[in-house]
């Protein structure tokens, strides 16, 4: 694509596609409240209602007065602009194939992809469902998972089948070594990230999840959500092609803005998950 073919509008559309495709913490995020987002700062709200009283209805006999729903206004802030610049020079393109720069934004959707995953995934420090645990199995892992899920299932009446579980690498592993078995289903394995259904919910493993490494332990924070947990809004506030004035090359730059809020709290929970450090791991950074 050379920089005369660039047509911002479609390109900020290709640009979004590959976005959607790399995410796993974003993709679990309610995402109705994205509006017309201009800049770093812009505020979305989104709205939300008490919940309706049911009574017991007898014939013949009149109802009580309609109850008033009260309306709860909350905000998401829009406090976070990434952006990309890069060039390719003339010779590299006349030298590789056509698609050299459409596959530099689809490199530079992925570096943005991450940058949203690792918001997402840091946003929540502690819940008042889940907490800190002790692992060494992944037999310990699943149980944690379960006894968690149901106090979920409990407190906010959510489905098995609208949570998902979000894990690092090191527990996915240690979940998949188990003698239980994770189902899943060729339409399932399409989806970024995904390695299987435990007990309802579906399971993801991603690099983005925080980690730290202390005292012979690392703990991973893993998550067990509903799917309107958090709320995302995001929008590719410019994307544009130049000509650098002191190179014969393409460049491209262009900012994105986005920002995430939790919205149901009861609905998510945050497991640190403390792991002792193998001696083959040396990958974990303080």
């Amino acid at each position: 694509m050379a920089i005369t073919n660039f047509i911002p509008a479609v390109w900020s559309e290709h640009l979004l596609q590959d976005l959607e495709k790399q995410y796993v913490g974003v993709a679990h995020c309610t995402r109705e409240f994205e509006g017309d987002i201009k800049e770093k700062g812009n505020v979305v709200k989104i709205g939300g209602l008490s919940n309706v009283r049911v009574s017991n209805y007898q014939k013949d006999t009149n109802m009580s007065a309609p109850e008033s729903l009260s309306t709860d206004v909350q905000e998401l802030v829009i406090n976070q602009a990434k952006y990309f610049n890069f060039q390719i020079d003339d010779i590299n393109r006349v030298q590789s194939s056509p698609s050299l720069m459409s596959a530099a934004l689809k490199k530079a959707a992925s570096a943005l992809a991450n940058e949203a995953d690792r918001y997402i995934f840091n946003l929540v420090g502690s819940t008042e469902l889940g907490g800190d645990y002790e692992i060494t199995s992944g037999e310990e892992i699943i149980d944690v998972i379960l006894a968690v899920r149901a106090q979920m299932m409990l407190r906010s009446n959510v489905e098995p089948d609208d949570l998902v579980i979000e894990v690092s690498p090191e527990v996915a592993t240690h979940i998949l070594k188990t003698k239980l078995a994770i189902a899943g289903d060729n339409h399932d394995v399409l989806e970024k990230g995904f390695i299987g259904n435990l007990f309802g919910c579906k399971v993801y493993v991603s690099n983005n999840i925080y980690y730290s490494k202390y005292d012979g332990l690392n703990t991973h924070r893993c998550l067990l959500r509903s799917k309107r947990a958090i709320a995302f809004a995001e929008q590719l506030s410019e994307i544009e092609a130049y000509r650098p004035e002191l190179r014969f090359a393409d460049a491209v730059k262009g900012l994105y803005l986005f920002g995430a809020k939790v919205v149901y709290p009861y609905e998510i929970a945050v497991l640190n998950l403390n792991l002792p450090i193998s001696p083959y791991e040396n990958n974990y950074d303080e």
